[in-house]
């Protein structure tokens, strides 16, 4: 058996990285594709290795030979590579397709050792590697039959958005039967060339093959198993998460803070959600208007405000809507000229955004990080503040003061003229009566200095329309927010959103309660890790101090090689001292006995 490698290409969507060099000579995490896919062919025992090149082929040509690679490499020239596709390639290598059996790949992948190995010794003689398709993926599809023959292949003009659940993406690796090869692909293969020319792509060929009723062409599947063709930056920043190391993956993951859809394999148990919401129904409403929410301009900043008043039971000119809270705490720090106070550890969005010289700190003592507002009282007073920010219940403890304390905080700071600014963005997963809202028109006139904070994102189910809401009877205050944001700070899903959410208050209390259930049996369980000291948690997210043999990173690290799970270590959050505390978002039963499993392996 030989291997083929079509590496003609100019790569052009790389931009500067392939200005002088071919798209294989790209690197991913500091090696080049080729030699990667070099070296994992050597270990097969091929015959050769037949490369087609083109672009910038003689300092490929000299590259390789810099190479400890045992297969013999023969080269085939395409001079006209800036204006033929890959089925001119493949053609002007067909003579060695009809020698012997041949693994054909395109030069711009990166993919798991062993991977070729299974295709080898995989006994049916002619296959294509495929996936199951991501909503990332681009170029061919294929359809497969109950024996896996692939059924149809689907090129991107004839993709349909309604039969995705159907589709597999070819990987562009593909092994061929001497006889497949010399009986019909070549023959259809010239005849193509003949009536359509050079600009067209080689899986053309099997598509027609099929369309004709071949049965002899199957598929084999790949499951839980890393590949990544790369075509643009994006595709190489990826890949680079994907192939590093342990230590190296977990850093590029934790930094991208989302976009996990990217990573289907990756269980998310960092960034923080409600499990349980939205419904599928209110899913489909959103998606019913989606051709008129992505071709309508949204509406401004008063309409938005109306929505969201009439949802959270105050005034239009005391509440603002921001592009999720992050947006609205920027806009309300930088309108602070005083002292900030912060209570540690917290939501480092509050902290970053002030100066470190009017920031004034309050560390919340261990074990478990919990404070009263007396204790609070007794610190901040004094201290030149302007403003005072509690998190309640506070991220990433999961600690909740009741009702009554934050009453006495808001009262302390009438007196003294402090602001309280409360972030409620986790309120609603207390346990019933632990965290009643302070959303609450007459309440927010009878206490000027208080000003709300929530995250429609967390509480909701709903990050990715990036929603939150800030209020308070300061309407001065209010109307500079809102003048100090874009006009159309939210866009016409997230308006939609609001529009529409009044109707499924009823599934949000179900999807609460069905919450807090969940979260009780969770903490149950990860309180017989023994490795894992569990803090008592308000929140949608479960504190614990992590004990030897493991550190916070060490035990991070692991779940995401052994497990793809990803999970907060909060060794470096302020607060923590570096001691060894990990978050843990509570999911769906399913996904968190999946972490569970996992915890108890490495018992």
């Amino acid at each position: 058996m030989q291997a083929m490698i079509l590496a003609a290409g100019m790569g052009k969507r790389l931009g500067e990285l392939t200005g002088g060099n071919t798209k294989c000579m790209v690197k991913v995490n500091g090696v080049t594709l080729i030699e990667r896919v070099l070296r994992q062919l050597d270990t097969l025992g091929l015959s050769c290795v037949v490369m087609v090149v083109g672009y910038q082929k003689q300092g490929l040509i000299d590259y390789i030979a810099t190479l400890d690679i045992k297969t013999p490499i023969e080269y085939v020239s395409n001079d006209i590579y800036d204006k033929t596709n890959n089925i001119y390639s493949l053609y002007l290598a067909k003579d060695y397709l009809m020698e012997e059996d041949t693994l054909l790949l395109e030069s711009d992948l990166i993919f798991e050792d062993g991977i070729l190995r299974e295709l080898v010794d995989n006994p049916y003689p002619n296959l294509a590697l495929v996936a199951k398709y991501e909503s990332w993926m681009d170029g061919t599809v294929v359809t497969l039959d109950d024996d896996d023959a692939i059924s149809s292949f689907i090129p991107g003009k004839e993709f349909d958005y309604t039969m995705i659940d159907a589709y597999f993406k070819t990987v562009n690796i593909y092994k061929f039967s001497r006889r497949f090869a010399l009986e019909k692909y070549v023959p259809f293969l010239e005849a193509y060339m003949s009536s359509s020319g050079v600009n067209e792509y080689y899986e053309q060929v099997l598509r027609v093959i099929v369309q004709l009723g071949d049965p002899t062409f199957k598929a084999m599947r790949l499951i839980d198993r890393d590949w990544y063709e790369i075509d643009d930056v994006q595709d190489l920043d990826v890949a680079e998460s994907i192939f590093a190391g342990p230590e190296e993956r977990f850093d590029k993951l934790q930094s991208r803070y989302g976009g996990f859809w990217r990573y289907p394999r990756l269980k998310d148990f960092c960034y923080l959600v409600n499990p349980f919401f939205p419904p599928k129904r209110l899913l489909d409403e959103l998606q019913a208007d989606f051709s008129r929410l992505v071709c309508d301009y949204p509406s401004g900043m008063r309409v938005n405000s109306l929505l969201a008043a009439k949802y959270f039971g105050v005034h239009e000119d005391c509440i603002c809507v921001g592009n999720g809270a992050a947006e609205l705490i920027k806009s309300l720090i930088d309108g602070i000229e005083g002292n900030v106070g912060v209570i540690y550890p917290t939501f480092e969005e509050y902290p970053n955004r002030v100066a470190a010289d009017r920031l004034v700190p309050y560390l919340a003592a261990e074990p478990d990080f919990r404070y009263t507002a007396g204790e609070l009282i007794e610190y901040f007073s004094g201290r030149d503040l302007e403003l005072l920010v509690l998190v309640n219940p506070d991220n990433p403890t999961g600690h909740c003061m009741p009702r009554e304390q934050i009453e006495d905080l808001i009262a302390w700071g009438g007196k003294e003229g402090v602001d309280i600014l409360v972030d409620e963005s986790f309120a609603d997963f207390a346990s019933e009566g632990a965290a009643p809202t302070f959303f609450d028109q007459a309440y927010l006139e009878a206490h000027p200095n208080l000003l709300m904070m929530k995250s429609i994102s967390k509480s909701f189910g709903v990050p990715g329309l990036r929603l939150g809401v800030f209020a308070t009877a300061d309407t001065v205050r209010i109307a500079a927010m809102k003048k100090d944001v874009s006009i159309w700070n939210i866009n016409s899903f997230g308006e939609c959103y609001l529009q529409i959410a009044g109707k499924y208050k009823g599934d949000y209390s179900k999807a609460l309660e069905r919450f807090r259930e969940v979260r009780d049996e969770y903490a149950s369980g990860l309180t017989s890790i023994p490795f894992l000291r569990v803090l008592p948690s308000e929140a949608n997210y479960i504190c614990c101090e992590v004990l030897p043999p493991h550190t916070s990173r060490s035990l991070a690290v692991s779940l995401l090689d052994s497990s793809d799970i990803l999970i907060k270590d909060l060794a470096s959050k302020k607060g923590f001292n570096e001691r060894d505390y990990i978050r843990l978002a509570v999911k769906k039963p399913e996904d968190n006995e999946a972490l569970l499993g996992a915890l108890r392996a490495l018992i």
